[in-house]
C-alpha cells in the first residue's frame, strides 16, 4: 500500500518561513517515482498547483510561488520538500503532497497518489 506522509505545516507570521516534507512509502513495492509535487487548497477554493520536481531535478512552479518557494527531492529517501519563504497570509491553505509512481513489477504503469494534507496558516 502506498502512503504519502506530509509534515512541517503549522502557524507562522506573515514574512516567515516553513519547510514541508513528504515521504513516500510503499512496502518495498515502489519501482520508480517520476514526478513529485505540492498542491494547496485554501478555504472555499479549488485545489491549485504549487510546484513539481521530476526525478531528474527539473522543477516547475506556479507564478504565485516563484522566487519564494523552492521544491527539492531526495530520491534515495523518496522524499520531497517545499521550502516556503516570505510567506504572505494568502498562502494559508492545506498543502497536499502528490506523486506519480509505478509499483513492481509494472515499471511502466504509473498512477497518481495524494497525501492527506498538512495545514499551513499564515497570520497577518
Amino acid at each position: 500500500q502506498v502512503q504519502l506522509a506530509e509534515s512541517g505545516g503549522g502557524l507562522v507570521q506573515a514574512g516567515g518561513s516553513l519547510r514541508l516534507s513528504c515521504v513516500v512509502s510503499g512496502s518495498g513495492r515502489i519501482a520508480s517515482i517520476s514526478t513529485m509535487g505540492w498542491y494547496r487548497q485554501a478555504p472555499g477554493k479549488q485545489r491549485e498547483f504549487v510546484a513539481t520536481v521530476t526525478s531528474g531535478g527539473s522543477t516547475n512552479y506556479a507564478d504565485s510561488t516563484k522566487g519564494r518557494f523552492t521544491i527539492s527531492r531526495d530520491n534515495a529517501k523518496n522524499t520531497v520538500y517545499l521550502q516556503m519563504n516570505s510567506l504572505p497570509p494568502e498562502a494559508t491553505a492545506v498543502y497536499y503532497c502528490h506523486a506519480r509512481l509505478s509499483l513492481l513489477p509494472h515499471w511502466s504503469r504509473e498512477s497518481a497518489y495524494w497525501g492527506q494534507g498538512t495545514q499551513v496558516t499564515v497570520s497577518s
